[in-house]
């Protein structure tokens, strides 16, 4: 017996890394994933590897800054599996992300950036809650340590998410949906490697009290617990898996 046995579980940003972790561990524990995403070749990959490891997965491609692929998105999950009770907002720009200041971004990747990285979660919980309404749920919302440091617009994002999971945990209480949001530290992906330099990483690893980089499978716990029931009365609060990267009072 899983937690999430009979539950559908959207994924968002699914087709690879942190995102391809959570999705993987949800289907292990019994849910229905939606592995969504704009990569289509890696993300098929995915659904078919769960599938073939004994899971319950389809693929769904997703652009989540606009808001007809976001419907199209809760649309298809629930025409599959009937019903949709969790939701976890990992799709964002990052792996291959330009970096700038705030002051000479170029001002239209800026906005595309927000658009997916901050707008995106949005989106895609107002085409879900919809359809969670008459069962309640959970939504976990992918947050960074960089909300609390110096990190540009991709800071500004994920301070935004923060706030964005604050607000909604007002309005979607009384609807007996429940939104977190897990903040992690640096961790070790492909994405990662890609934006930042070798000696930045050990620098900040220097910095960090556990004295590591952070994996996927540090932040598969607390995705999977804050979507559970086990969390049945925990909404509106940001959780730092970080190492001890960040204090905060």
């Amino acid at each position: 017996m899983g937690r999430f046995d009979g539950r559908t579980a959207i994924v968002t940003g699914a087709a690879q890394g942190i995102g391809e972790g959570y999705a993987r561990a949800l289907a292990a524990e019994g849910a229905n994933v939606v592995v969504a995403d704009l990569n289509r070749e890696l993300g098929e990959t995915v659904a078919k590897q769960i599938t073939a490891d004994g899971g319950s997965a389809a693929f769904k491609e997703v652009d989540v800054a606009e808001a007809d692929s976001a419907v199209a998105l809760a649309d298809f999950a629930v025409e599959r599996y009937g019903s949709i009770e969790h939701l976890v907002n990992n799709a964002a720009i990052y792996g291959g992300m330009k970096i700038d200041s705030l002051l000479t971004v170029d001002w239209d990747y800026y906005r595309r950036f927000m658009s997916v990285n901050m707008d995106g979660a949005l989106q895609v919980c107002r085409a879900v809650v919809p359809h969670m309404r008459a069962n309640g749920g959970s939504i976990v919302n992918q947050s960074s340590t960089a909300a609390w440091l110096y990190s540009n617009y991709y800071g500004l994002a994920k301070a935004g998410i923060n706030s964005l999971t604050q607000q909604l945990a007002t309005e979607l209480g009384w609807s007996d949906i429940r939104i977190n949001a897990i903040a992690p530290g640096p961790i070790d992906t492909e994405a990662t490697r890609t934006v930042t330099p070798g000696n930045i990483v050990k620098d900040i690893v220097r910095r960090i009290p556990l004295q590591r980089m952070g994996t996927t499978e540090d932040l598969v716990g607390m995705c999977l617990f804050l979507l559970s029931d086990d969390a049945g009365w925990v909404t509106g609060q940001i959780f730092n898996v970080d190492g001890g990267q960040v204090y905060r009072s």
